[in-house]
């Protein structure tokens, strides 16, 4: 049976499909132990049991050799950067799993206007630590990362920023507590209990014929283009959330609207759902939220993948976007 028969077996649903592998950042691990939470010190330092700890530096992870994640013992030099407080993940391959911030270390000659760039591909070599180390963007490494470590990095990085965002309680204004292994902010002063934030996205690849519309914000790299993507509003069901944003941004209206694969992004702290649509109209009337939009043909997609075309970069590898135009391109997905 071949791979369009084998997908379409599953109603659409690819995910379901043997031999399914989807975007990065969306395979799970060995287990999250989430009951232990309750019952963990404040602390890392007073964490029972032998762990292994993943270090992050203002938002990047810490890699090691040719794109493993860098997990460390305790005793770790880079350990002393630590703030007190981890990110409890569970355990995975035998060994508990903890994040921990090292973010009050600071390298010499910092370029501040380079880390606050659309994408810092520096990397910061902490001196403590082996030459192949070194603090990076994981979506530089993720292509290269084991999907079990790449789950793990991302789970930590978007807790990260949840606590960076939300260190006072939404209820008095208190400053909340560090709570539940880092998965939960405590009020001292109201007793409010608050909880992990996640941003639904939807990023659709809308379809007409053999052409795909990809669009451009403000802001991006040169010639990068992507799938339509937006926040889901209160109140709105993801189709209805596809169907608009597609007509605010572009004009088309969208009618077949069907799931595909999600993917976790903590850039900062999305879930990133997508769906092929079927667009019913082709003139494109662009919002002040696109800089462009344009229909490209599947012949056109190849050079784009191949970094051939004219004036598009290919999409980033391991990115849901970059995962829906495959799958068009292999005839394993039509709206």
């Amino acid at each position: 049976m071949s791979d369009q028969k084998t997908h379409a077996a599953f109603d659409g649903d690819i995910s379901q499909a043997p031999g399914f592998h989807g975007p990065v950042f969306s395979a799970g691990w060995d287990d999250r132990q989430a009951a232990l939470r309750a019952g963990l010190p404040a602390g890392w330092a007073d964490m029972p049991g032998p762990a292994v700890f993943l270090p992050f530096w203002r938002g990047r992870a810490l890699l090691a050799g040719a794109g493993g994640l860098g997990w460390v013992g305790r005793d770790s030099p880079v350990m002393a950067h630590a703030a007190p407080q981890a990110v409890f993940l569970g355990r995975h391959a035998g060994q508990a799993r903890l994040a921990v911030d090292v973010s009050s270390w600071e390298p010499p000659a910092l370029d501040h206007a380079a880390m606050a760039s659309f994408f810092d591909a520096q990397e910061y070599r902490h001196p403590g630590l082996p030459a192949d180390h070194r603090f990076a963007d994981m979506r530089g490494a993720m292509m290269r990362l084991d999907p079990a470590d790449a789950a793990l990095g991302a789970t930590a990085r978007a807790l990260f920023n949840w606590h960076r965002t939300h260190r006072f309680c939404s209820a008095c204004g208190h400053a909340s507590d560090w709570a539940m292994g880092g998965w939960e902010r405590r009020c001292p002063s109201c007793g409010a209990k608050h909880f992990p934030r996640t941003d639904p996205v939807v990023i659709m690849l809308v379809l007409r014929g053999n052409r795909a519309l990809l669009g451009r914000s403000p802001g991006w790299p040169g010639g990068m283009y992507s799938a339509l993507a937006g926040f889901v509003e209160p109140g709105e069901s993801l189709e209805a959330a596809v169907r608009r944003e597609v007509s605010e941004e572009t004009g088309i209206e969208v009618g077949r609207v069907r799931y595909v694969a999600s993917q976790p992004w903590p850039w900062p702290n999305s879930l990133m759902l997508g769906f092929v649509a079927n667009a019913e109209s082709e003139a494109i009337t662009l919002d002040d939220e696109l800089e462009d939009a344009r229909w490209i043909t599947r012949e056109e997609m190849v050079s784009v993948m191949g970094g051939l075309h004219r004036d598009m970069r290919r999409p980033r590898r391991g990115a849901i976007a970059q995962y829906l135009l495959s799958e068009w391109m292999a005839g394993r997905l039509a709206a």
